[in-house]
């Protein structure tokens, strides 16, 4: 009985103790989770920037949860567990000197039956008394011994209902906890504007095709300023030939009257 329980509650303790580190180990993970989410948010839209980051915060409060809960694994059911290994040392040392009675008890009983056979009236006296007094011992030692067995298997089963009970409550206390904070993120998550992210997404990609545009308006207006330019320049010269021009007009006239003076010159010099 001792044995079978030695036996099982260690292969308890070591599978619960490695469920524990298993925890522990996906607690890590998850950590390293929370921090990836960060650090892509910081390289995302506004809407889903701000999803990535709560739906991080809330991944991070679940592993506090779990944190917790290795804790209270170490504490309310390994290390219960671990103390049986005591226990159980204790009782077997208490079966051992029980054995050890009944052995003293066995040989006495051998030594009366051959002093019997030898018929010797003092040492057959000595020997029954030796044989009362073991077992008395033996007897004493048996009922002690079924006592501390009657003990060890109400607590064994008083503990391991415990145990067992406290592994269930923890689990549950976590994963309550966990399925509100799940919620939460879930929430903030699917609340993420797709469509508002898709305008500023859409507006990154439309800088280029501005700036080509404007490039393009920027050139069509300096190609109409040049003409404009032309066209000033090609009426200020129109409105200069047409000025210059009446000035020749003008000397043509004093040509044709100074013609006409050498003509009356001529003729007042052959009348004379």
């Amino acid at each position: 009985m001792v044995t079978n329980v030695e036996k099982h509650f260690g292969e308890l303790c070591q599978l619960f103790g490695a469920y524990a580190r298993k925890t522990a180990r996906l607690r890590d993970k998850a950590d390293l989770l929370v921090k990836e989410m960060n650090v892509y948010g910081d390289t995302e839209t506004p809407n889903l920037r701000y999803g990535l980051k709560h739906f991080a915060d809330q991944l991070a409060k679940v592993q506090d949860y779990r944190q917790a809960q290795v804790e209270r694994l170490e504490a309310k059911v390994i290390e219960p567990l671990k103390s049986y290994g005591t226990i159980v040392k204790l009782k077997r040392e208490d079966l051992k000197a029980t054995l050890s009675a009944r052995s003293r008890e066995a040989k006495q009983m051998q030594q009366l039956e051959r002093m019997r056979q030898k018929n010797p009236s003092d040492r057959q006296i000595i020997a029954e008394s030796d044989l009362q007094r073991a077992t008395m011992d033996a007897t004493r030692t048996t009922q002690q011994l079924e006592e501390t067995i009657d003990d060890f298997e109400k607590r064994k089963i008083r503990d391991i209902k415990k145990i067992l009970g406290e592994f269930v409550t923890i689990e549950m206390a976590f994963h309550a906890k966990a399925l509100e904070v799940y919620t939460t993120a879930f929430h903030h998550i699917q609340n993420v504007k797709e469509d508002e992210d898709l305008q500023v997404f859409r507006s990154t990609l439309r800088p280029t095709d501005y700036q080509s545009r404007l490039e393009i308006v920027r050139a069509n207006s300096g190609s109409s300023l040049n003409r404009t330019g032309s066209i000033k320049t090609m009426s200020g010269t129109l409105q200069q030939q047409t000025v210059s021009r009446p000035l020749k007009k003008d000397d043509d006239e004093l040509e044709d009257e100074e013609e006409e003076e050498d003509e009356d010159l001529d003729g007042t010099e052959d009348e004379n």
